[in-house]
């Protein structure tokens, strides 16, 4: 386990941005939480996860660990290029020992005061490790991707009790609600029409050849429900068209994100006799103005 790459354990490349880094262990960090996965090698594979993600968040420690691996976070790296017997980010020996008191400092948990703060970052606690008594219990609950976008209400059975949830618009997945004396950890389907990025949807759209050539008005899915989009002529295949405030509310604050729509412009596998006139007619006058375009 000592030797196996970070990135391979949290399945990203060694070119993963820090929100790749995130979103892959909040997924593994789900489905490894002892709380719901009592299989034997659940603890020790969520362990196992959760150090690789304190090294890989942080950027100096990501830095040190491309140059050096594995050596630089393990027993007795204070005794290597970054000098004294403390390990090289100055905590006390190994820095991921899964170990720590309420007072006074047991090493670098990547900015976190102990390694049970980073589940509770993105869970809202119920860590493995011990301790539970004083952590929130999480519950996780699944959302379609209308209802994490725009916001719905939800009925749960929490302690056989019937409780009604509201979730505010603009959650995601792995967003966290604080629910009286629990955590609801929220997972979201997701969508054939659309694709979130952040706060904006993007989506494509088909028209036919004759709407992208000469232009025109066509209806356009958003998660608001329809709108009209005007298609200037001569329009691209690929041409990305923006949609202002037609994308997710801002989960904190005002305002809303865009909706960008990406033109599918169809071009027919079959032309009736007269089709086939009036293209060749096209090819033609074009020839005489030396270009189509």
């Amino acid at each position: 386990m000592a030797d196996k790459d970070y990135y391979e354990i949290l399945g990203v490349s060694k070119n993963a941005t820090e929100t790749d880094i995130k979103k892959a262990y909040r997924k593994l960090a789900l489905q490894y939480h002892p709380d719901k996965n009592k299989t034997k090698e659940a603890e020790g594979k969520f362990k196992e996860v959760t150090k690789a993600y304190e090294v890989l968040s942080d950027p100096q420690k990501r830095e040190t660990y491309d140059q050096l691996g594995h050596q630089a976070f393990e027993q007795g790296a204070g005794q290597g290029p970054f000098g004294g017997a403390q390990g090289p980010f100055g905590g006390a020996g190994n820095p991921f020992t899964y170990t720590y008191s309420t007072g006074g400092d047991t090493g670098d948990f990547g900015g976190f005061s102990d390694p049970f703060e980073i589940f509770e970052q993105f869970f809202g606690g119920s860590s493995p490790f011990g301790a539970r008594s004083q952590r929130r219990q999480a519950y996780s609950l699944t959302l379609d991707f209308l209802e994490a976008a725009l916001g719905t209400t939800k009925k749960v059975a929490i302690d056989g009790k019937s409780q009604t949830i509201k979730i505010p618009a603009g959650v995601d997945e792995g967003s966290r609600i604080r629910f009286g004396d629990y955590d609801v950890v929220l997972e979201v389907k997701p969508s054939s029409k659309f694709q979130r990025q952040g706060y904006d949807i993007v989506s494509e759209k088909e028209i036919p050849i004759s709407i992208a050539s000469l232009g025109g008005e066509i209806n356009v899915e958003t998660v608001w429900g329809e709108v009209k989009l005007r298609i200037p002529s001569g329009t691209q295949p690929e041409t990305v068209i923006r949609l202002r405030d037609k994308g997710v509310p801002h989960l904190h604050g005002g305002g809303k994100g865009n909706h960008y729509v990406r033109m599918k412009v169809l071009v027919p596998k079959t032309l009736t006799g007269r089709q086939k006139e009036l293209l060749k007619e096209f090819e033609e006058e074009g020839k005489k103005k030396h270009t189509w375009f």
